[in-house]
């Protein structure tokens, strides 16, 4: 659906461009927009590729282990329905550590993951679990410690103080994280109570 969206907002915008005679601010703009993406895109990869880098030293050295056993109780409590040891847990986790250091292009395949063992708990269904939606809201409100993403951005774009997001970014995502559990626990009480 999303898709078609896209699709027809270009259609409108060029069929409107041809109307107005424009074409050439729209090529321009097309042009130009696509080289600053590859522009942002380069200045992303080495954030990232140093943030990757990070977590794969911290996972080296035992310390995502360490955060996945600080964070397996609280996690256990929100998804009651997955068993302990089951693979979505672990994909849920590691999920959830990737968001806190800002790493959601390395959170986005884990998510895919985690999403795809949650179905299979389902029973395949084409309706999402309990599990599901609380993953769902709970990988979108996520801490984020660190925003390499957006710091990275700034770099790109000179900024003089390319850190100063992260105080803010912090206290933002705390009370986005509680506010998503919350507004989901609270629907999710609502759900068993109904079933």
């Amino acid at each position: 659906m999303v898709n078609y969206i896209w699709a027809a907002l270009a259609i409108i915008g060029i069929v409107f461009a041809a109307i107005n005679g424009t074409m050439d601010e729209v090529n321009k703009a097309i042009f130009s927009g696509a080289k600053e993406a590859v522009t942002i895109c380069i200045g992303l990869i080495s954030v990232l590729v140093f943030w990757l880098g990070m977590m794969k030293i911290a996972e080296q050295a035992g310390l995502l282990r360490k955060l996945t056993n600080l964070f397996r109780p609280i996690v256990a409590k929100l998804f009651p329905e997955v068993p302990k040891n089951h693979p979505a847990m672990g994909y849920i986790l590691s999920n959830m550590i990737a968001n806190i250091f800002g790493l959601g292009n390395a959170a986005t395949p884990l998510g895919i993951k985690a999403m795809e063992e949650l179905k299979r708990l389902n029973g395949g269904k084409n309706t999402a679990s309990n599990s599901m939606i609380t993953f769902l809201a709970l990988n979108t409100s996520c801490i984020t410690l660190i925003p390499t993403t957006v710091i990275a951005i700034r770099m790109n774009y000179h900024s003089a103080s390319p850190t100063d997001i992260v105080g803010p970014t912090i206290i933002a995502t705390i009370f986005s994280c509680i506010g998503g559990i919350l507004i989901d626990r609270y629907f999710y009480h609502k759900r068993m109570r109904k079933g």
